[in-house]
This record gives C-alpha cells, sequence and structure tokens, in this order.
C-alpha cells in the first residue's frame, strides 16, 4: 500500500514543523498548505492503548471528520505543532482526545518511522499505553470503539473498513512478534 499526503485539514491553521529525511527542522507550514501541497515532511504521533489481553483500544472517526469519516483511527494520534516535541505532542493529544494525563501514566515509545524508509504518510513517533481500561474519549472526535487484536485491525483493512491508511503498517511494523507467534502478547495478566 502506498501512503500518500493526506488531501484535506480539520484544523487547516494549525502551523506544524517542516523537517528534513534526519527529522531536523527546517522550517513550518500551515498545516492546511502542507496538505495542499502533498508534503510529507512533518510529525505526527500515534499510540496504541493495550490490554492485559494484547488487544487494541480502536475508536471509530466522528461522521463529521474531513479525513476518514466514520473510519478506524488509532487509539491516539495528533499532529505535533511547532516547537513541541514528539512528546509534547502525545501528552497533549492524549489529554484532548481520551482524557488521559500522561505526566502521570506510564507510556513508551515503540516506533520512530518515516516516509523515506517505511510505508507511512509522515514522520511519526509510535507509544504504547498499557490499559484495561475505556478512556473517557472525547465525542467531538470519535463515536465508538472496539478492542481488537492486532490480527483483527488488519483483517478489517483487508475486509475493506475505512480509516487512517497507515493504521496496518505501523501494526506490522510494532507489533511483527505478535504478528508472527499467533498473537501471543508480549504483556501478561500480573499474578
Amino acid at each position: 500500500m502506498e501512503n500518500k499526503a493526506p488531501m484535506q485539514a480539520d484544523h487547516p491553521e494549525e502551523v506544524l514543523d517542516l523537517v528534513n529525511k534526519h527529522d531536523e527542522v527546517i522550517g513550518s507550514e500551515t498545516r492546511k498548505e502542507i496538505y495542499a501541497q502533498g508534503l510529507r515532511n512533518y510529525r505526527v504521533i500515534h499510540a496504541f492503548i493495550v490490554n492485559d489481553e494484547g488487544k487494541f483500544w480502536i475508536p471509530r472517526r466522528v461522521s463529521t471528520k474531513k479525513l476518514y469519516p466514520n473510519g478506524l483511527d488509532y487509539s491516539i494520534a495528533g499532529h505535533v505543532e511547532t516547537g513541541e516535541t514528539y512528546e509534547e505532542g502525545l501528552i497533549k493529544e492524549a489529554s484532548e482526545e481520551v482524557g488521559l494525563d500522561l505526566t502521570s501514566i506510564p507510556f513508551k515509545e515503540i516506533g520512530r518511522f518515516n516516509p523515506h524508509t517505511n510505508e507511512v504518510h509522515c514522520f511519526q513517533r509510535v507509544y504504547e499505553i498499557n490499559s484495561n481500561e475505556v478512556p473517557n474519549y472525547n465525542h467531538d472526535d470519535f463515536s465508538g470503539f472496539e478492542w481488537l487484536t492486532p490480527k483483527e485491525v488488519i483483517d478489517r483493512y483487508e475486509e475493506g473498513e475505512i480509516g487512517k491508511e497507515d493504521i496496518p503498517e505501523v501494526i506490522k511494523l510494532c507489533y511483527t512478534v505478535l504478528m508472527s507467534s499467533h498473537m501471543v502478547h508480549t504483556f501478561k495478566t500480573k499474578t
């Protein structure tokens, strides 16, 4: 699958850093202009909330979203705004989208990807948050959710489900061990 730069923006005036192939800031531009030009050298964060069964909390986007309306989404996703670090972007988006305070909840980085070496649409860092709780998600962003295994998410896309295009690729890149070991998750319930 070829991941392309999005064509529209839900927050067109948001200003994002532009980066070189080494992920070093070289300028900035509005999200609207980045999308209009089809640029791929901007930054985003993605996170999966994963429960003890190895299932991801996968929300469904509301129908009013310009990009992927009613589609599947990452547990948390967002653009890294000008002057923010990836972690600052994650902390902001976690609070806004799912009501999590990541200054007091542990998370870990599980991947760094870019459009030069991976089939993803832009520079991104991927994080994992372990939780068995359904987050207090923003109903302006999401209309519902499901707990799905990595394989179930990929199967949904293969069956024609809509959603953010690079989710299956990111799952494969971050969870290869899970995909090849019959979905045995590395996180076990503490006994």
